[in-house]
């Protein structure tokens, strides 16, 4: 084995995602794993920059010029977009606040990156499926096998709940309350804890799923609620599993439904609820707290996806004699309204 030339850098990448990140900050393993892949980039590309072994890696090489460097090539090479060029930086400075809250030697390359800017990022508008959509894709698993029955439950769930995958593959069965007023406790990002409602016609599947995969659990049971068997052992579903069987059902569902997306992926569920509840009336600050956002902010691109409900609101706030919603209105505009709709946001 290589001889380490700085262990001082070795050792605080060790105690910041083995110590620090899990037992002092309760970090989740999803996180976890994003900060590692982030340091795991930046030394793959330090070494091929500077043709050297990873053991000689030392703090000194990890400089501004050679951190800006890798987001250069992250975007160029690799494809990354801007978002993630941000999230990879920001996961590098977390570790250099750490290193020089632990070794005040190294402040000066923490110093360094602070002065490295984020990229500003166009807001992007996100995108849902229709309500018909949704039911082609719900109308695809063959529920009379454990497979489909299993399938079309997940998918119910997650649609329901506007959950992340992640939180729907870490439900324990103890999770969902059922009663006069079923919930889920569902467990977000760092470790967030909220409940949503579920209806009625959910419950409805629960029930028909937990016979057939949990026919001995009760309602304290600990066991995850979505698994696969393997080696005659229950195991927690991957989110790789639940791609692939969306991926399939997507292309099904969509030679009888033009509406459905080429690409469907778990988080297109999420946001289709979220979009589906706001078409409806709910009120944004409660789709951000169904939907476990930290700000409210961030919910905001619902409305500003939305063009159908501004077309409303402008309606609705004109005057019955104002030209534009006067007879033969929407026929006058039905070709350009986006257009109409852009100028009257301040947008041409």
């Amino acid at each position: 084995m290589a001889r380490i030339t700085d262990q001082m850098l070795f050792q605080l990448v060790h105690d910041f995602l083995k110590i620090y990140l899990p037992r002092h900050k309760c970090t989740s393993q999803n996180t976890i794993k994003a900060y590692r892949t982030s340091l795991e980039l930046l030394f793959d590309f330090t070494k091929k920059q500077k043709n050297i072994g990873l053991a000689e890696i030392t703090f000194g090489m990890l400089d501004y010029q050679t951190v800006m460097d890798f987001l250069d090539h992250l975007e160029c090479s690799r494809g990354c977009s801007i978002t993630t060029r941000n999230h990879r930086l920001a996961c590098i400075r977390s570790f250099f606040r750490y290193a020089a809250s632990m070794e005040p030697t190294t402040v000066v390359y923490q110093l360094a990156l602070k002065k490295i800017p984020q990229k500003k990022t166009v807001t992007a508008v996100p995108k849902f499926m229709s309500e018909a959509a949704v039911k082609a894709l719900l109308e695809q698993p063959d529920t009379s096998t454990a497979k489909g029955l299993r399938d079309r439950f997940f998918m119910i769930l997650m649609y329901d709940t506007a959950a992340r995958v992640g939180e729907i593959l870490n439900l324990r069965v103890k999770d969902i309350h059922p009663g006069t007023t079923p919930t889920a406790t569902l467990y977000g990002k760092g470790s967030k804890m909220r409940t949503v409602p579920l209806m009625k016609k959910t419950m409805e599947h629960f029930r028909s799923y937990i016979r057939a995969f949990h026919p001995n659990a009760d309602c304290f049971s600990e066991e995850y609620l979505f698994y696969v068997g393997r080696d005659g052992q229950k195991r927690q579903m991957s989110d790789d599993n639940v791609q692939k069987f969306m991926k399939a059902y997507g292309l099904s569902a969509r030679q009888i439904c033009s509406e459905v997306p080429d690409n469907v992926h778990p988080h297109l569920w999420r946001h289709s609820r979220a979009m589906h509840l706001y078409q409806h009336g709910m009120d944004l600050t409660l789709i951000s707290q169904w939907l476990g956002h930290a700000q409210l902010d961030t919910t905001l691109i619902y409305s500003h996806a939305d063009t159908e409900q501004k077309r409303k609101a402008i309606e609705q706030s004109m005057d019955s004699n104002n030209p534009l919603v006067g007879k033969g209105a929407l026929l006058r505009y039905q070709v350009d309204d986006e257009e109409v709709l852009k100028k009257l946001y301040g947008l041409k």
